[in-house]
């Protein structure tokens, strides 16, 4: 539950494209992120591909698929990698860095997203099945599980 003081900060908070100069802190808030989920059932710490290489942020930097959360300081306090294609938009990752969970920042970083692509369609993400927070998160955010493997929850959710 997010305070009256996380809703302010929120307010003043924005997603934006980072730039290359932008990737070693987002590089370190990935991994700081990712190396935490080992709290909610990963079994190590670890993450997507790429998670805490800075040539892969640079390189996703350079094509326009790297974002930035920016707080009211304008301090980088986490990131997303998206992939638009056509009239969908594959969520890549979003992430925040841990002393700022559960303030509503993913909630933010999401609804975002949403707002950046207007001539989206369908969003989709996938997530680890042993994540329990972001299965519960996405879920809560009007996402839809349309198939699953051994590893991972695929998620769909459809604008009308």
């Amino acid at each position: 539950m997010s305070s009256e003081n996380d809703i302010k900060q929120q307010k003043q908070m924005k997603l934006v494209k980072a730039g290359t100069s932008d990737t070693v802190i987002l590089v370190a808030i990935s991994k700081h992120a990712f190396d935490s989920d080992i709290g909610v059932g990963a079994p190590s710490a670890g993450g997507p591909p790429g998670y805490k290489s800075i040539p892969f942020h640079m390189k996703m930097a350079r094509s326009g698929k790297l974002y930035k959360l920016v707080d009211e300081n304008g301090m980088i306090v986490g990131g997303a990698v998206l992939f638009p294609d056509k009239d969908k938009l594959c969520i890549g990752r979003i992430f925040v860095a841990p002393e700022h969970f559960r303030k509503g920042y993913g909630e933010f970083i999401m609804n975002e997203v949403e707002a950046l692509f207007p001539e989206t369609k369908e969003f989709l993400l996938d997530t680890p099945i042993w994540n329990t927070r972001t299965n519960a998160f996405y879920t809560k955010l009007g996402y839809e599980e349309v198939r699953r493997d051994k590893e991972f929850i695929y998620y769909s959710k459809k604008v009308r």
